[in-house]
């Protein structure tokens, strides 16, 4: 998400700096979009999810919010902070004008190490009853109790909270730590969040670790608000492991103005601190058998927002392609060994850096050929930066785009200097008018870190040309380890990448891993369930378009 991302202040006195943000919860308060993120200071404010305003509330905590969590019923919009202490619940008529009021002062203590930790708030209005959800450990479960709306949302009764869900990395392979799912720490459950359909409770749930690329959510289903839960088979439901933003856990599910599902994660960076992240967004929804899924199938290329409810998990997929994967760069300097070709690698923890931050620093792009241009992301990185507080006076981004077809005649695509100020660490510009152009030349005029440094600067749009062939031979064998797959598959040569999907059944393909072309033609799938019967399917996609989806093959 392309919002003005806060530094962080907590390592500060180890002199790291970086801009961050986790932990999301989006909320639709009377018609409007409020966003709340650890260590932020405050909310964003949007009407239509594009447009995301900062706000700085009237009170805060000193210590900062982290993990909070966010709840509208009626005319009132509730939040609350992840503590182990006690801490107060605000309220707010006006959370446009940053209003806040103390509703509950003083929430009473729980036992030492529960929490409540990335709580959250859940409204059944249906029973009239209020519920809260926490847990953020690998070694307590998700919890749950009820709350007493008469006394202010303190806890019904006293200590009278449930152990709700455990981790089974044992039995559910994503459930397993590390990068990959390969390393044998416990991991860790936390981000609760519960969401009611059609009469049944979803208790989700991030796992198993917010530093990997398989960060993910999952869901639990139940009849009551406290259960008893089951593990839902289809589980991931969110789960980005591939591509150039992994990691999908720790968010929520909210509906927009149109009645549309979203689930909110948070994304891995690591340049600076290991726990620099970002906020994604990925359609989500629940199908004719009620099953709660989130598609992350090209899940970091542009996206569409409705205007009403989609008929099709695909069909707010812009169809943009990226363009600039492993295309060559020319930069107008060089720090080091920091080179120009780190931008377009697709790699958020390698980037280049110039040898000034100054206006007039240039990087151009060659995507060889002249293709349509749709629009255009900037990743900056914080290279040892120095900036610990957010002033909005000074922290802001700025710079030019410009297209060419030979690379000798440029022409003006979008000028940010022209927009209002404001930080943009992942910059995202869609052109007002496609771009028939084969260079693309970023500009530079300004960010306040000491140096302009850029992971990744991502077109999008489309080339001529055919489509790329759908893969053959697709082989999947289950491991005797059955939490592991092994999955392989005929290169095509016009191929850019392919996204290997499966599901539990034919018809509900709900996960994609994204592979690009230069890598191996094979992958260790570590994500599955025990006891769980899937199916698989592969498509390919290049700078025109994705392939049609071979043959469904299973069940294994």
């Amino acid at each position: 998400m392309d919002i003005d991302y806060k530094y962080n202040f907590e390592q500060l006195n180890e002199q790291i700096s970086y801009r961050s943000g986790a932990d999301p919860v989006i909320i639709n308060h009377k018609g409007e979009y409020y966003l709340f993120v650890t260590i932020s200071g405050g909310w964003w404010h949007s009407t239509d999810l594009i447009n995301w305003k900062y706000t700085i509330p009237d009170k805060w905590p000193m210590e900062d919010m982290c993990a909070p969590t966010a709840l509208s019923v009626r005319d009132t919009l509730y939040l609350f902070q992840s503590t182990f202490e006690q801490r107060p619940i605000f309220i707010s008529l006006e959370p446009e004008k940053g209003k806040l009021i103390f509703y509950n002062r003083w929430l009473p203590r729980l036992p030492q190490y529960i929490g409540p930790w990335d709580p959250a708030l859940f409204y059944d209005e249906q029973l009239d009853k209020w519920y809260m959800y926490w847990g953020s450990s690998n070694v307590y479960p998700i919890f749950g109790a009820e709350l007493d709306k008469r006394r202010n949302l303190t806890y019904k009764e006293k200590n009278n909270y449930k152990e709700l869900i455990y981790l089974h990395p044992e039995l559910h392979g994503w459930e397993r730590f590390g990068r990959n799912h390969r390393d044998t720490i416990r991991p860790f459950t936390e981000g609760a969040w519960m969401t009611k359909h059609n009469g049944k409770y979803f208790l989700q749930y991030g796992a198993p670790g917010t530093e990997f690329n398989v960060y993910a959510n999952g869901t639990y289903i139940g009849d009551n608000p406290l259960g008893p839960f089951s593990y839902a088979p289809y589980n991931p439901i969110s789960y980005r492991p591939g591509g150039f933003m992994n990691g999908a856990g720790h968010g929520n599910t909210f509906q927009d103005n149109y009645g549309n599902y979203w689930n909110t994660g948070t994304p891995w960076i690591a340049v600076n601190w290991n726990f620099e992240r970002r906020i994604a967004m990925f359609p989500a929804g629940f199908d004719k058998d009620n099953q709660l899924f989130v598609n992350t199938r090209f899940g970091d290329f542009p996206h569409y927002l409705p205007k009403r409810k989609w008929q099709s998990k695909d069909e707010l997929f812009t169809n943009w392609m990226l363009l600039s994967y492993k295309k060559p760069c020319v930069a107008s300097s060089t720090l080091d060994t920091l080179f120009a070709s780190k931008v377009t690698d697709e790699d958020p923890r390698s980037f280049w850096v110039a040898k000034q931050n100054q206006p007039g620093e240039w990087i151009t792009i060659d995507l060889k050929n002249i293709s349509e241009i749709r629009a255009v992301q900037i990743n900056y990185t914080d290279y040892k930066s120095d900036i610990f507080d957010n002033d909005s006076a000074k922290t802001y981004t700025q710079y030019k785009l410009y297209t060419s077809k030979d690379g000798k005649d440029w022409n003006l695509a979008y000028d940010v200097t022209k927009e209002p100020k404001r930080d943009r660490a992942c910059s995202y510009i869609e052109l007002p008018n496609p771009i028939q152009a084969r260079y693309v030349k970023y500009e530079h005029v300004y960010v306040r870190s000491p140096n302009l440094a850029i992971s990744d600067i991502r077109v999008f749009g489309n080339a001529a040309g055919k489509l790329p062939t759908t893969p053959d031979h697709l082989v999947i064998r289950r491991d005797k380890d059955p939490r592991n797959a092994f999955i392989s598959w005929n290169k095509v040569k016009n191929a850019v990448g392919y996204n290997i999907l499966w599901g539990i059944a034919p018809d509900k393909l709900y996960q994609a891993y994204q592979i690009w072309h230069d890598q191996p033609n094979q992958l260790e799938l570590r994500a599955l369930s025990m006891g769980v019967k899937y199916y698989f399917a592969i498509e390919a996609f290049n700078e025109t378009g994705a392939s049609t989806i071979g043959k469904v093959l299973g069940p294994y």
